[in-house]
């Protein structure tokens, strides 16, 4: 039997939670932008979603380190697509870490830092309506885990927020900062005030079925609570191939620097493994 070179340079994996959503359009742009950003190193792609796998027939962590591990190499760095470190986060981490035959690190999530949150915020908050037109919410994913130390992000994200900006507010699709909650807020705040606009802004990577449903579709969305309170309800919008897609993380070119910045510094890293 033949067996494959071994490779000098390690393997970069890029594991994405996924979309089936026409919003997966964006990944091609990540996709040249990472090439460029590490043109000497091959560079595969895992999807963590099992619907998402299942439905789109794409491979998984596991499947991604096993073909990494065959093709020669023994050493890969995985960047994980994940906005907050979460349970899908240490459930990646542990993937990694427990795999056969190769050593690997993972880089860090986009929010995995408060400096990291705070440059977040610096390129959305182009996006935000001024105090006198309206009021802005920040749409997170969330978890439904009450358990889930993520939990602790999620409000500390949120009190951040609430301090940083006068009409900005934070909440979750699944869990904490409950929306309901945070509308009742919201209520309370405009009461007595001549209403004007109200923007949802998604700190999602993609901004897929959870926008076009819970955020801004027409079944006990967030734009129908906000409307019946008398806002005019938006979401940031861009255009790409002749199409308007709604503007998650993943438009925003800084963002996309962020995750090329991870990979330098996991490859930094790594040669000291």
């Amino acid at each position: 039997m033949r067996l494959p070179s071994l490779k000098d340079r390690p393997a970069i994996v890029i594991a994405a939670f996924g979309t089936s959503t026409r919003a997966g359009a964006v990944s091609e742009i990540f996709r040249r932008r990472i090439e460029e950003a590490f043109p000497d190193h091959e560079i595969f792609h895992a999807w963590t979603s099992e619907i998402i796998r299942k439905k789109m027939n794409l491979p998984g962590l596991h499947e991604t380190l096993a073909r990494v591990e065959a093709s020669g190499f023994r050493k890969a760095v995985v960047q994980p697509l994940h906005i907050f470190p979460g349970t899908e986060y240490t459930q990646l981490v542990e993937t990694c870490t427990g795999f056969p035959g190769l050593r690997v690190i993972v880089g860090e999530t986009l929010l995995h830092r408060w400096e990291f949150v705070r440059e977040m915020l610096k390129v959305i908050e182009q996006e935000f309506l001024p105090e006198y037109e309206g009021i802005n919410i920040l749409a997170l994913h969330g978890t439904p885990l009450a358990a889930d130390p993520v939990n602790a992000v999620y409000l500390g994200f949120e009190h951040l927020v609430n301090g940083l900006y006068p009409n900005v507010y934070a909440a979750s699709v699944e869990g904490i900062p409950d929306a309901g909650a945070v509308f009742s807020k919201i209520r309370r705040d405009v009461t007595g005030r001549s209403l004007g606009r109200a923007r949802i802004v998604p700190v999602m990577y993609v901004a897929g079925l959870h926008a076009e449903e819970d955020l801004m579709g027409d079944d006990d969305s967030w734009r129908m609570v906000l409307e019946a309170m008398g806002f005019d309800v938006d979401m940031p919008v861009v255009r790409h191939d002749g199409q308007e897609f709604y503007k998650g993380l993943a438009w925003y070119p800084e963002i996309t620097d962020s995750f090329v910045q991870r990979v330098s510094r996991s490859l930094e890293l790594m040669e000291y493994f």
